[in-house]
């Protein structure tokens, strides 16, 4: 079931809420940013569950918004931080923490860093955030690596040249180990109880220095990493070997925007890009063996499939490092109907997904094969 909501602004960002960790669980909450707008908007969107939500029926799957406010700037980055807490990024180099208040239904600034992201004498825009509350990291074209914390106003942590060029993006690898990516292509490993200026592990793509603009790991293999960039490839790594892409797929036709692996059934990954795709990525070795046992971090553990491909006799870890030989394991499944303009942001959560576009629509579906 898909459906398409039209809102009058471009999506730069789409995120569902954290649903409890009940395994049945669909979410039904989530929040999006827009940019390239007169004033741009943070909103508050439901799905809905259809069949307990007490609203008519046609409620099904088309989303309502519930609340919005005003964002200065683009939204450049959205989490949640919480139930009721969402964190933007902004183009203004800001940083604001928003209020979902459920009782009266509306969204208010709770707290907010006005210039964690600055050049000398002007605004450098923040570029992306990632939290893990109270902990909140962010990034920017200033090459700053900011680490704040929620309900204090000071900055626990800058590393303050962290890059020469933009830092696109921030995800975490483990609780103090973060990783971003730049626009000269590289990948870098930072243990943030170093209190360094180095990153400890610097990985990049060799020859052309192509932009990398997405990051995302593997929830269960933490060591795998899937990157995007400019030239829409999808990159894989394994951050314990080498300094180069494991495997390179040709995903799509212009910038990969976001890469984001399935939460709880990593052999699902989706991507979405300025050529107006939206790919859903699916490697074949689930139906050998079941996702946990896939997740394992025993890397003896491999599907047959994979052993027969290795000649039985090498241990491989996970389809999506195996390069070549991967590629006849992977499947990719067109998420949206043919689109024009870009497909900014897109978030999966439980079977549904939600993503957003330059064609000022939000697309929506509640059953995704995962």
């Amino acid at each position: 079931m898909e459906s398409a909501k039209y809102v009058s602004q471009k999506v730069s960002k789409a995120r569902w809420r954290p649903v409890s960790s009940s395994f049945l669980q669909q979410p039904e909450i989530f929040a999006t940013g827009s940019w390239d707008n007169e004033e741009n908007k943070i909103s508050i969107w439901s799905v809905g569950n259809y069949e307990n939500s007490g609203l008519e029926d046609g409620f099904e799957g088309d989303p309502q918004l519930i609340c919005e406010n005003k964002h200065d700037g683009d939204v450049l980055g959205l989490q949640f931080l919480d139930q009721e807490r969402i964190v933007t990024a902004s183009s203004t180099g800001a940083v604001t923490i928003f209020r979902h208040h459920h009782n009266s239904q509306t969204i208010s600034v709770s707290q907010q860093w006005v210039k964690a992201h600055h050049y000398p004498c002007d605004n450098a825009p923040c570029t992306a955030v990632v939290c893990s509350s109270p902990e909140i990291i962010t990034v920017g074209e200033d090459g700053r690596i900011i680490v704040l914390r929620a309900d204090q106003d000071c900055m626990a942590q800058v590393i303050e040249n962290a890059d020469s060029s933009t830092i696109h993006a921030v995800t975490y690898l483990r609780t103090t180990e973060i990783l971003t990516v730049n626009s000269i292509g590289q990948i870098k490993l930072w243990d943030l109880r170093q209190q360094s200026n180095s990153a400890s592990q610097i990985l990049s793509l060799s020859g052309d220095r192509v932009p990398l603009y997405c990051i995302d790991r593997h929830p269960n293999q933490q060591h795998i990493v899937a990157t995007g960039g400019q030239d829409g490839m999808l990159c894989m790594w394994d951050v314990r070997q080498g300094s180069m892409p494991s495997s390179l797929m040709e995903a799509h036709s212009a910038e990969m925007w976001e890469v984001h692996f399935h939460p709880t059934n990593p052999d699902h990954l989706f991507t979405c890009s300025e050529d107006g795709s939206l790919l859903h990525w699916e490697t074949s070795s689930h139906s050998d063996m079941p996702s946990f046992l896939q997740g394992s971090r025993n890397s003896s553990v491999t599907s047959r499939s994979a052993m027969a491909l290795a000649g039985g006799n090498q241990s491989l870890i996970s389809a999506w490092l195996n390069g070549d030989s991967s590629k006849s394991r992977l499947e990719t499944t067109h998420m949206l109907p043919s689109q024009t303009l870009s497909v900014n942001s897109l978030d999966v959560l439980g079977q549904c997904l939600v993503c957003g576009t330059d064609g000022e629509a939000i697309f929506i579906n509640k059953q995704v094969p995962v």
